[in-house]
């Protein structure tokens, strides 16, 4: 435990904001298995409407440095590949 006024501060800031990166991060990929649902339902116009909320979500994540940007790129690049897999 710290014993120092600022570093007991510091403790408490980074378990609220742990807290809310986990919940951000859950939603994000709740976002992204809705839309594997979607693409695996074989439903055009779902799997668009979810694409467009993951890619959103993913971007904000990139965006506060919960995921690396590169790896949103990845992701989305994924997303991508999926649609267009779809509608041929």
């Amino acid at each position: 435990m710290p014993n120092i006024k600022s570093a007991k501060k510091r403790v408490l800031v980074i378990k609220k904001k742990t807290l809310q990166n986990k919940m951000f991060k859950s939603a994000m990929k709740t976002e992204i298995k809705k839309f594997y649902a979607a693409v695996a339902s074989g439903d055009v116009a779902s799997a668009q409407v979810a694409y467009k909320s993951a890619t959103k979500k993913i971007d904000v994540a990139a965006s506060k440095g919960i995921i690396h940007k590169n790896a949103a790129a990845h992701k989305k690049s994924q997303f991508t590949k999926a649609i267009n897999g779809m509608q041929k």
